[in-house]
């Protein structure tokens, strides 16, 4: 789904850059295999692509989720703030990487609940708190503490939020071209 850019913005060249810039996207490509898109417009303010890849990090090793409740977090943030690229570049690594069962992944995309109560409630408390812009009340907390998950998983999805906020925007702004590796996962 393709949108206009809202800033006149060109992607960072990753041959014609140096300092920051050049060290984060080397180092992401290196990490990664090749370098999204996204990143090339992140690098020009480097602190954002910084952020992003701190948050995006501290995230996957430290917010006791598994890794398909990971994506679960992602998706639903991504798909709540309408980013085409992250949803399809989550939806990838959901079904590639992270485990997502099918069924569970097609009712993220769509907004619909979850076969899985686990994923659900996951899902649930991350829409609850992006829409409510980190003020769910007392019982969305509640629910989410009752689903079997505690304080650091709460913690875990403002972090979550933080990281998606860096990349959402972005891409909002630059209207990010979606790599061809998540092109199959592209909403039509």
């Amino acid at each position: 789904m393709a949108q206009a850019p809202l800033l006149d913005i060109e992607p960072a060249d990753p041959e014609n850059t140096d300092g920051e810039a050049h060290a984060l996207m080397a180092g992401a490509k290196q990490n990664l295999g090749f370098l999204p898109n996204m990143y090339t417009y992140m690098a020009k303010l480097p602190p954002v692509l910084d952020g992003y890849l701190r948050t995006y990090d501290d995230f996957r090793s430290q917010s006791g989720f598994s890794p398909a409740e990971q994506e679960t977090v992602f998706l639903t943030i991504s798909r709540v703030n309408g980013c085409h690229y992250c949803t399809a570049a989550h939806s990838m690594i959901a079904d590639k990487k992270s485990g997502v069962p099918a069924d569970s992944l097609a009712a993220l995309r769509d907004g619909r609940p979850l076969p899985d109560p686990d994923l659900q409630a996951v899902a649930a408390f991350t829409e609850a708190m992006v829409v409510s812009r980190g003020n769910p009340g007392k019982a969305a907390v509640d629910a989410f503490l009752a689903a079997g998950y505690g304080e650091r998983q709460v913690l875990g999805v403002v972090l979550a939020i933080a990281c998606k906020t860096f990349s959402n925007y972005v891409n909002h702004l630059a209207a990010t071209p979606i790599d061809d590796v998540f092109a199959p996962f592209e909403a039509a």
